[in-house]
C-alpha cells in the first residue's frame, strides 16, 4: 500500500489507479511528515513536491533523504525553473532520490519499476564544481539562461499554420553548423513527419524538466504551439502569415490581437510582401515587424535568408550577411 502527500497537484494525484493506505494534503515541514509516518508501514511515498514547505531550497529536501528510505520516495516535481534546474536535479541524485518525474503517468510506472542510479546519472554533476546550496533556492535556471550560456528561443504561430514547426526545423539545421542546438516541440507530435530523430517532443508540464536534461546545449529552439511556457524563453518570436484571409480570420477571432503583440518580435513568415507592403502593414496594425521571411524551399540544405534572420537574432557565429531589407526583397523583382 502507498501513501500520498499532496498539495498543488492533489487532483492530478487523485487520478492515479493505485492502492493508497493514507493521503494527507497541504504544506508540511519535513519534521511533520516524520512524525506522521514514523513506524507507519508503506510501500511507496508519493510526494507532490509543493507539499514540502520551502521545497525550492534543496536543504529542505535533504531532510527527506535523512529521515526516510529514499528508495521508497517518488517525487512529483512542479514546473518551476529552480526545481527543474540542473543543480537541483543533481542534488536529488546525490541524496539517493532517483525516482522523480514531471509526468503523472510516470508515477505509477515508478512504483513497480523504480529508477536506479544508471537511469538518472545524466542529471548528476560530477565535474567537481561545488554547487552553492543557498542559491539553488532561487530561480537558478533563469539566471543561467540570462547569462548568455544558453539561449532558449520560442516560436508561436499567431495566424493559423504560420509555419513555426517547419521554421524551427530549418533553423536547427542552420544553427547546428556552429552551435550545439536542440529543437523541442510542445504539446504536439508534428516533428515525427520531418523524419529527423534528433527532434524532440514533450508536453507543457514536462518542458522545464526536458530543458534541464540538455546541459550541453547552447541553443534550444521551442515550437511552443498553444503552450503558455514563454516564461522559460530568453526570447519569443511570433509568426504571422500575412495573407488577407489569414489576417482577417485573426482579427475576427481577436480584435485586440495586435495590441497584445505590442513590443514583441513579429516575424512575417511565408510572406510575399514588398518593402512598401510591410510599411503599410506596420501602419495599419500599429506594430513593428522584426523580420520578413519569404516562402523558402524546406528541402534545401542552405537558405541565406535564414542565416540572415539568425544573425539578426544575435547568433554571431552564423556566417550570414547582414542583408538590408532592400536586398532581401530583390527576389521579388
Amino acid at each position: 500500500m502507498n501513501v500520498i502527500v499532496s498539495n498543488k497537484y492533489q487532483n492530478m494525484l487523485g487520478t492515479l489507479n493505485i492502492d493508497v493506505i493514507k493521503t494527507i494534503t497541504g504544506e508540511f515541514d519535513v519534521e511533520e511528515l516524520v512524525s506522521v509516518f514514523t513506524n507507519f508501514y508503506f510501500n511507496k511515498m508519493i510526494i507532490d513536491l509543493t507539499a514540502i514547505k520551502g521545497y525550492q531550497n534543496i536543504k529542505n529536501i535533504q531532510k527527506l533523504s535523512v529521515n526516510f528510505d529514499t528508495s521508497k520516495i517518488i517525487v512529483l516535481l512542479d514546473d518551476s525553473a529552480a526545481v527543474n534546474s540542473g543543480a537541483y536535479l543533481s542534488q536529488l541524485v546525490s541524496m539517493g532520490i532517483y525516482n522523480f518525474t514531471r509526468n503523472i503517468n510516470a508515477v505509477k510506472f515508478l512504483i513497480d519499476n523504480p529508477n536506479s542510479y544508471k537511469d538518472v546519472a545524466q542529471y548528476h554533476n560530477l565535474n567537481g564544481n561545488e554547487i552553492n546550496m543557498e542559491s539553488v533556492g532561487i530561480d537558478t535556471f533563469s539566471s543561467t539562461t540570462a547569462s548568455g550560456g544558453l539561449r532558449i528561443i520560442g516560436f508561436k504561430n499567431v495566424t493559423a499554420h504560420a509555419g513555426a514547426t517547419t521554421l524551427v526545423y530549418m533553423l536547427k539545421k542552420h544553427l547546428e553548423v556552429a552551435y550545439n542546438v536542440v529543437a523541442i516541440e510542445v504539446d504536439s507530435e508534428d516533428f515525427k513527419y520531418l523524419n529527423d530523430k534528433s527532434l524532440q517532443s514533450t508536453i507543457s508540464q514536462d518542458l522545464s524538466f526536458n530543458i534541464a536534461n540538455h546541459p550541453e546545449a547552447e541553443v534550444i529552439l521551442l515550437d511552443l504551439n498553444d503552450s503558455m511556457q514563454e516564461k522559460l524563453c530568453n526570447d519569443v518570436v511570433y509568426l504571422i502569415e500575412p495573407g488577407l484571409i489569414k489576417l482577417n480570420k485573426l482579427i475576427r477571432k481577436d480584435r485586440e490581437a495586435f495590441e497584445k503583440l505590442k513590443d514583441k518580435k513579429i516575424i512575417l513568415n511565408k510572406s510575399i510582401l514588398t518593402s512598401k507592403d510591410i510599411s503599410d502593414f506596420e501602419h495599419e496594425a500599429d506594430s513593428k515587424v522584426f523580420y520578413n521571411i519569404p516562402y523558402v524551399d524546406d528541402k534545401k540544405e542552405h537558405i541565406q535568408v535564414l542565416d540572415d534572420f539568425l544573425v539578426a537574432l544575435g547568433f554571431s557565429r552564423i556566417n550570414g550577411s547582414n542583408s538590408n531589407k532592400t536586398k532581401l526583397f530583390n527576389i521579388f523583382k
